[in-house]
């Protein structure tokens, strides 16, 4: 998955990020790619565990017609090139060049209109909150996911239905112990819940 606005790279990104004064920022913290890996593959798995069965039903259609352990044989080897493909999708977003800036150590900006990813005074990477698809609130932190980006007009077909079924999920996570205060967890959460990211928020959310 291409990070939004990361085409042409990281530096490339680093216009001047007008932060609002009231911007609730956070202490530097790094995602790392272990603990990314092993969330993006639960959540992959939990969702699409029932695809690996599809090369597995396969493989054994044969041994209706000519009986033999070689098909059942041959059905667990599709299945199993099945989930290390799929997986190798998961653990190879640590290493593509676009996503690769969300596994730096960064500071968090986030006011009303947008989140900014900052390595440094001078660089730093926006988002707008129409990016993030939805939130989970975790024993020690959040976790923002953000949507999968639009696909290209021509893409049609077996090629739309690809990348539309075997997207890889790409996430924020924002502990509670990078808030430099209680108060600004407990705005930061109010500010989930205005935008409907969160269970509570009202009717008027930003």
């Amino acid at each position: 998955m291409q990070l939004p606005n990361q085409r042409g790279g990281y530096r490339q990104q680093q216009q001047q990020q007008g932060a609002s004064p009231l911007a609730i920022r956070t202490k530097k913290h790094q995602l790392d790619t272990d603990t990314y890996t092993k969330m993006a593959m639960a959540r992959v798995w939990r969702r699409e565990w029932w695809y690996a069965l599809i090369p597995f039903v396969i493989g054994l259609l044969p041994a209706i017609i000519w009986p033999s352990w070689w098909w059942l044989a041959g059905a667990l080897l599709l299945t199993l090139l099945y989930v290390l493909f799929r997986s190798a999708q998961v653990t190879g977003v640590t290493q593509v060049e676009q996503t690769k800036p969300l596994f730096e150590k960064l500071g968090y900006e986030f006011d009303n209109k947008q989140i900014v990813l900052r390595r440094n005074e001078k660089e730093g990477m926006r988002l707008t909150w129409d990016m993030i698809g939805d939130v989970k609130r975790e024993a020690d932190g959040y976790l923002l996911s953000l949507r999968a980006p639009e696909l290209p007009q021509e893409l049609k077909g077996w090629r739309l239905w690809m990348a539309k079924t075997f997207d890889t999920p790409i996430f924020l996570q924002v502990p509670d112990r990078i808030f430099n205060s209680p108060n600004d967890q407990k705005l930061f959460d109010a500010m989930l819940r205005r935008k409907n990211l969160l269970p509570g928020g009202g009717p008027g959310a930003a």
